[in-house]
């Protein structure tokens, strides 16, 4: 930043305020605009596309500026805030017209990516900021949504929790209560893009923390909170009572689990489109969409809670009317959440007032459709719902209908609502009325024919009576000016009508602006009961909304099993299902008894080994949030935890290949899976050598046979793995069904017990359209890698200490024209530690030796 020769006061008090603010865009209110100066402007300028000027054009350092308007501020700094920039406003705290010098200007908020609560973009998702914490070997992360009041904390055991929470949350800026690593500091900006914001101190508040937390949960809650209130520089009513919880306490999934399933959305488009989300979504309102989103992410592992919610969808169910109407009540109901934290934040308007009352006034109706329920579940729920008729009371009677959506220009408040209010608007609208008739009946009464009332403002509203008729002025009149040719009178009355009309047109809207401030203290404190109020809604909508779609899909009620018993009769992947259409989904059942811990699947590309695991795990997702499932019939056990590895993916920001990825999340699912865990492996092994890739999968197959006991579903191309069955006890083949005829395959997206004979991989790209000449040559090939390949059976098992094996990954090379100098070559080559130049050579050479 290049500063002036000489600073003037004006630009004295910028640079004061940004001295506090380095890390924030600062806009600095001067009149009508948000001025930013020096490298916040030419940084502004670029991004914002606003013109770029300069302050003291003609001095030796011109200060670079650019602004916008007050006004339409918000849309600029939506874009600063997207792009993970924080933007502090500096505003006038006094009237420029009063102020002596310069006009005092403080910072009165700082807009963070995670504190954002106003913007011209509305979402309903969560906006979480998050805070993390370190404390005797322990992490504490407690998160916040700033918009709906939400606050919670939990402690975790190591950083890849701590990051995964993180990504689950879907945060955008992390509060920092410890110094990170390099490396940790790495992760959440460079790979996670995450805006880090360093918090030291810890804002103590017994009332909203409790004293039931760990240290570490209680700092970093604290430390959130502090950070919350030095950015909003304001008491924040709406935060709701810090909610302690476990990891454990809910279906453990990893953030790479959830994205591979599309929970929340597709992953490879981004949008709502094709997720479970969005199947699942018929709720009515923005609670009731963002409830179901965290149930979603979040399935219970409490059989108890989760038949409570079942037993809600079905009465739902059961009664399609009492359902509709309860649905049709449901439309009229906006955000709670978010109307109470405009409240709080003193952003609430009329119009939010407005919605608010025509929210409370619906209640009553949807209090009234529960109670025709006969559900003792319902009831208890119905009994929660307060329609608090004493605010909607307020609001009704205070809030004209036709409010505007600003607080400053008057008609807020409702006629009838306060009488010296109605005074001033009478005043206002009959005021001229009342001269006119006061004119007609002082020239009747005192015989001046001409007499008339003017005004001006040196002497306000007066009777002009001229010279000649002065005799016949009333006693009652008194002089206010002497003119050459008139003179001016006043009356008492006059004088009254004339001090009610200047006040009612001074006071009137000074008046409506305190009458809403005071209706809006009032509201501030029904804040906890409004955040109650919508959470009953929510978990209403949320249930009605799964009613919906188990009606509309035919989907059936899940019972839960103690003995690991999975039996899914004519089971669909609902999400599948939705998008292609029920008459050409083809359904699959899916039975692992007590004795059956893993179905090893084979079978070709495209057949759907994929769809038919991820079915699985949509299944018991659905089962354990509470939702009907997409089958004739299901019985499952409760899972505490779902683990995945489908699809490949390089992770290239953080320099890992996609084997590499493959394998830190298989050993996440072997470290931490348990008994009663699910785990779907797709193709694990594919990314390296044949032989390499086997072996692993081998390896990892016995290890959760003999030491997890996960219930396990692995599909794989390697048909030698199919010979385990004979010596896991624990393990079954099942393969894709497909359907040979005169050299053509049809792929029947059928699962059958057994293994499946061979690959078909080259029918598949015969489907994709390879040449014919370049398939025939794929053919030959083929039958001569089969005549010459390796056969891995069960007693002949790969162990990585086993110097066999080392002779069985050389076989891969045991073919007819290999001589044994080319393989003593090879044997020779450190390849790990070659450069790019030294591999050529040494390929040159090989080459040579052929």
């Amino acid at each position: 930043m290049v500063k002036e020769d000489k600073i003037s006061p004006g630009m004295q008090q910028y640079l004061d305020i940004k001295e506090s603010y380095p890390d924030a865009f600062l806009l600095f209110r001067m009149g009508d605009f948000y001025e930013l100066f020096y490298d916040d402007a030419v940084k502004a300028a670029q991004i914002l596309e606003i013109s770029l000027t300069s302050r003291n054009k003609n001095a030796d350092h011109p200060i670079p500026m650019a602004g916008v308007p007050y006004h339409s501020a918000q849309q600029y700094i939506d874009v600063l805030v997207d792009l993970g920039y924080k933007v502090a406003i500096a505003e006038q705290m006094e009237d420029p017209k009063k102020a002596v010098g310069v006009v005092k200007r403080e910072v009165v908020q700082v807009i963070t990516p995670g504190t954002v609560v106003d913007s011209t973009k509305p979402d309903n998702a969560n906006n979480f900021l998050v805070a993390i914490d370190f404390l005797n070997g322990l992490y504490g992360l407690s998160y916040m949504d700033l918009t709906t009041g939400e606050f919670y904390a939990t402690s975790l055991s190591d950083f890849a929790a701590i990051r995964s929470e993180i990504q689950n949350l879907k945060a955008r800026e992390v509060v920092v209560g410890y110094e990170l690593s390099r490396e940790q500091e790495q992760e959440l900006t460079k790979q996670m893009n995450l805006l880090l914001s360093p918090e030291s101190g810890v804002y103590e508040d017994v009332h909203l923390l409790g004293d039931d937390l760990s240290s570490v949960e209680s700092q970093a809650a604290g430390k959130l909170l502090q950070y919350v209130h030095r950015t909003q520089k304001r008491e924040l009513s709406h935060l709701q009572r810090l909610v302690h919880y476990e990891i454990k306490d809910f279906l453990q999934m990893t953030y790479a689990t959830k994205v591979s399933l599309d929970l929340l959305e597709n992953a490879r488009t981004g949008k709502k489109h094709g997720s479970l989300f969005w199947l699942l979504d018929e709720t009515k309102t923005a609670m009731g969409m963002r409830l179901l989103r965290t149930w979603i992410d979040r399935p219970l592992v409490s059989q108890d809670r989760i038949l409570e919610r079942q037993d809600i969808v079905q009465v739902f169910l059961d009664n399609f009317f009492e359902r509709s109407d309860l649905t049709d009540s449901l439309k009229g109901v906006y955000d709670i959440e978010r109307l109470a934290s405009r409240v709080s934040f003193g952003k609430v308007n009329p119009k939010d007032l407005l919605q608010l009352g025509q929210t409370l006034a619906q209640v009553p109706r949807i209090k009234a459709i529960l109670s025709s329920f006969d559900s003792p579940a319902l009831d208890q729920l119905n009994a929660a719902i307060d329609a608090l008729p004493q605010l909607e009371s307020l609001i009704s009677s205070a809030i004209d209908e036709n409010a505007p959506a600003t607080i400053t220009e008057g008609g807020m408040i409702r006629t009838g609502f306060d009488s010296q209010l109605d005074h001033y608007r009478q005043v206002m609208r009959e005021g001229t009325s009342w001269i006119a008739e006061m004119e007609a009946k002082e020239r009747a009464a005192s015989g001046i024919s001409t007499l008339k009332i003017d005004y001006n403002r040196k002497d306000g509203y007066y009777f002009h009576v001229t010279n000649s008729n002065l005799p016949l002025v009333p006693d009652h009149f008194f002089r206010k000016a002497t003119l050459k040719n008139s003179e001016r009178f006043g009356t008492a009355e006059l004088a009254k009508i004339e001090g009610d009309m200047l006040e009612a047109r001074e006071q009137s809207a000074t008046l409506e602006y305190d009458i809403f401030m005071s209706v809006r203290n009032q509201v501030e404190q029904y804040i906890q009961q409004l955040q109650d109020l919508a959470k009953n809604i929510a978990t209403v909508d949320t249930l009605q909304s799964l009613a919906i779609v188990a009606e509309n899909n035919h989907y059936v009620r899940p019972t839960f099993n103690n003995q690991k018993i999975i039996d899914i009769q004519e089971g669909r992947h609902a999400v599948v299902e939705r998008v292609m259409g029920a008459q050409e989904y083809i359904p699959n059942t899916i039975a692992l008894d007590q004795a059956t811990a893993i179905q090893l699947i084979t079978g070709p590309n495209m057949s759907g080994k994929s769809t038919y695991m991820r079915q699985l795990a949509l299944t018991v997702i659905m089962a354990q949030m509470g939702s009907f499932v997409a089958a004739q019939s299901a019985e499952l056990p409760i899972f505490d935890a779902i683990y995945t590895r489908i699809g490949a993916a390089d992770d290239l920001i953080s320099g890992q290949s996609t084997f590499m990825v493959e394998m830190m999340e298989a050993n996440m699912a072997i470290q931490r899976a348990t008994s009663g865990s699910l785990i779907l492996f797709d193709e694990l092994g594919r990314g390296t050598a044949t032989y390499d890739g086997m072996a692993l999968a081998q390896s990892i197959i016995e290890y959760i046979h003999d030491k997890v006991g996960a219930k396990t579903m692995f599909a794989t191309h390697y048909h030698e793995l199919t010979e385990l069955s004979t010596s896991l006890p624990y393990l079954v083949n099942v393969h894709v069904a497909t359907l040979e005829q005169n050299g053509n395959v049809t792929f029947l997206h059928k699962i059958t017990e057994g293994p499946a004979d061979k690959s078909y991989g080259i029918h598949v790209a015969k489907i994709a359209g390879l040449p014919s000449d370049l398939l025939t040559r794929a053919d030959r090939i083929l039958t001569d890698l089969e005549a010459h390949s390796v056969s891995l059976t069960s007693d002949k098992k790969v162990s990585p200490e086993s110097d066999q094996d080392a002779n069985q990954q050389l076989s891969l090379f045991e073919m007819k024209g290999i001589n044994d100098e080319l393989a003593a070559a090879l044997a020779e080559l450190d390849v790990v530690n070659m450069t790019p130049m030294e591999a050529m050579t040494a390929l040159f050479e090989m080459k040579k030796l052929l």
